[in-house]
């Protein structure tokens, strides 16, 4: 059992406005690969389904028509940035090819911040509720502290200065502009087939369900979709929980972590060049 906890002793050793990146490498490579992955396709999922962001992508038709190879090469940049940070060459070509992405397009600075906090607050939150174990004040600190550079070395402004004060901007920004629109509900639509592929083939049959249940209400409203029965969505969150139990009791932590032998995806199956990923457009 001591095991299981040994790198959560060495995180909490670190100093996370120092070793934030570290930390949250491992947290994504070794503590909660699974739940942060999902985390993360639930927080661009719901980025994508703010008026004014959903509005840009229903332009793009990005997200709608090559729904495939979008998704990859957004993963792929982030994974990028994690895996080797800002400050050596293949996180500085990740983060260039994002902001040349970006530029194009009119996005308000407020937008940025959702997004942002999208990708703090939402894995977070599903790690505290789902994950083997909560995670600890370090994790939070360093996963503001990451997303908060990340956000720096866009431009981004205003960014606020803790987890604690991000997530309760991030809350009333929800409350007050995340709202019923047309163009999050085709998004939502295009994407779903992510969360449906990380359904066991088992549950295949109650799939677009459980995809549904795991949205909040404010979420489902936004996209359109409909609440499932409330059998499924306490039987989810039973399984849930029951997964998240058994990691603790019988898990092992990993010896190897994720991406030990490069990103693979479906879009990129021979490899990929930074440079190319995203739409194509004149840089």
């Amino acid at each position: 059992m001591r095991a299981r906890y040994a790198n959560l002793a060495r995180i909490r050793a670190l100093d996370p406005e120092h070793d934030h990146l570290a930390i949250y490498q491992t947290m994504l490579r070794y503590e909660f690969p699974w739940d942060l992955k999902l985390g993360l396709n639930l927080a661009f999922n719901r980025s994508f389904s703010l008026p004014s962001i959903a509005a840009v992508h229903a332009v793009t038709g990005e997200l709608t028509e090559r729904t495939q190879q979008r998704i990859d090469d957004t993963g792929i940049l982030m994974y990028e940035m994690v895996l080797h940070g800002f400050d050596r060459q293949r996180g500085r070509d990740a983060l260039r090819r994002v902001n040349q992405i970006h530029r194009r397009y009119d996005i308000d600075n407020d937008d940025f911040r959702y997004v942002l906090g999208c990708l703090v607050v939402i894995p977070t939150r599903w790690l505290e509720r789902y994950g083997w174990r909560r995670p600890c004040c370090h994790e939070r600190r360093a996963t503001h502290r990451f997303y908060r550079e990340l956000g720096r070395r866009m431009g981004v402004t205003g960014i606020p200065d803790s987890y604690e004060a991000f997530e309760t901007w991030f809350d009333a920004h929800d409350a007050a502009y995340l709202r019923p629109n047309q163009n999050a509900a085709a998004v939502e639509r295009a994407t779903r087939m992510l969360l449906l592929a990380r359904i066991p083939r088992a549950l295949a049959p109650l799939g677009d369900a459980l995809v549904s249940a795991v949205y909040d209400e404010r979420l489902r409203k936004a996209t359109h979709v409909a609440a499932p029965a409330w059998p499924v969505r306490a039987g989810l969150h039973l399984l849930l929980r029951c997964r998240s139990r058994s990691q603790r009791w019988f898990g092992r932590p990993r010896t190897t972590p994720v991406f030990a032998d490069g990103i693979r995806t479906r879009s990129h199956p021979d490899g990929y060049e930074i440079s190319r990923l995203g739409p194509p457009q004149d840089d």
